[in-house]
């Protein structure tokens, strides 16, 4: 089998903790060929770490998507870079993971998606939180019908104190958002995987800017004190999505904010037959997920627990995350199957959250269908 030649434009936090780590354990199926950073030092660090022999480094990512060579293209980089490199990619004949959220934007999502179809490529975007054991067992619950009908979802993304202190994620420019479309667009897509609803008709929001400008705010950050000078974007956000079947889904997103629990790519269920609960985040030592019920004239809990913490790669049963979601990727592409993380889906998602920031900005509600 002819490896997959790929390409990382972006090698900043998410490349290293994710995608580099997961593609060179998968030397079988792959190698890495080229790397480009608008920093050349990062590039040329991980080109030495995680490089094939004769890997390439590029500061210009057209240089890089101009080599016939490459197959593959990972787009790593600021959300608001997301789109003219995917289509580029697209355009240059290249399969394209690109890392969540799909874009700062529907208008850009929507580029993504037309310059995708008209490829004939592979295109998937970067949840690896749907390959989580606990988060697979749900998925095959739900397909099941075992909740029955799900009418109405929570889909939490909540840090007490974990702002990031490090790349560009306090710059609304580059960004598009903070805590919403960073994490919170973990939980929605694993709240509307399971719900297999993908139809909203309106969305409501809310968006604070409360504590990100507050200098006492940054005590017990996890990451270290962030600078409340450059703070740009929101510190928490919540949305009401409702759906054309009459469904609903909660939307909770901090990085900072006065909550005890921290409960992050975790999602709840409501079932005509049974609810589910996911618990992961900062706040539990384990994943875990749980399957209320009415049994035999009792009210029932069944617990399953899972992996480790909510990030990349912290234990856990069966391969880690990243490593699963790469594998399938790659296997997607090498056997012409569909990859787990649909672009139609992640539009959906992107849609969603620009509304939420929409009807937060305008203080109406914000009408989709």
């Amino acid at each position: 089998m002819e490896k997959l030649k790929i390409g990382l434009i972006g090698c900043g936090g998410i490349a290293n903790n994710k995608h580099m780590p997961a593609l060179s354990k998968l030397s079988d199926k792959c190698e890495l060929v080229a790397f480009c950073d608008i920093v050349p030092e990062r590039a040329e660090k991980a080109a030495a770490q995680y490089g094939a022999p004769g890997a390439k480094v590029y500061t210009d990512y057209h240089k890089l998507l101009e080599d016939k060579s490459i197959d593959v293209v990972h787009v790593l980089t600021p959300n608001v870079a997301h789109c003219p490199i995917t289509v580029d990619a697209f355009a240059a004949g290249k399969h394209v993971m690109c890392e969540k959220p799909m874009a700062h934007t529907s208008a850009d999502a929507q580029k993504m998606i037309d310059a995708w179809k008209k490829s004939g490529k592979q295109f998937t975007i970067g949840y690896q939180n749907r390959f989580r054991p606990e988060i697979q067992m749900l998925h095959k619950t739900c397909e099941a019908g075992e909740l029955g009908e799900i009418y109405f979802g929570k889909a939490h993304a909540i840090r007490r104190r974990a702002v990031p202190t490090w790349g560009v994620f306090p710059n609304k420019a580059l960004q598009g958002g903070g805590p919403l479309i960073d994490i919170g667009t973990h939980a929605l897509d694993l709240t509307l995987w399971m719900m297999d609803n993908y139809e909203p008709v309106s969305v409501t929001g809310s968006v604070f800017y409360k504590l990100g400008h507050l200098p006492q705010a940054v005590e017990g950050n996890m990451f270290g004190p962030w600078d409340p000078e450059t703070y740009e974007v929101e510190d928490s956000a919540f949305g009401m999505i409702k759906f054309k079947n009459g469904a609903a889904i909660q939307l909770e997103a901090a990085w900072a904010i006065n909550l005890r629990e921290s409960r992050e790519a975790s999602t709840t269920l409501c079932g005509t037959k049974a609810g589910a609960e996911v618990y992961s985040g900062m706040s539990y030592e384990a994943n875990k997920l749980i399957i209320n019920r009415g049994h035999n004239g009792l009210l029932t809990d069944e617990e399953i627990c899972g992996a480790g913490n909510v990030a990349y790669f912290e234990g856990g049963l069966g391969e880690e995350p990243g490593l699963a979601e790469a594998r399938q990727w790659l296997d997607a592409i090498l056997n012409n199957t569909q990859p787990l993380v649909k672009p139609e889906q992640a539009f959906k998602v992107t849609q969603i959250l620009e509304a939420i920031y929409q009807s937060a900005e305008t203080g109406k509600e914000v009408v989709l269908a």
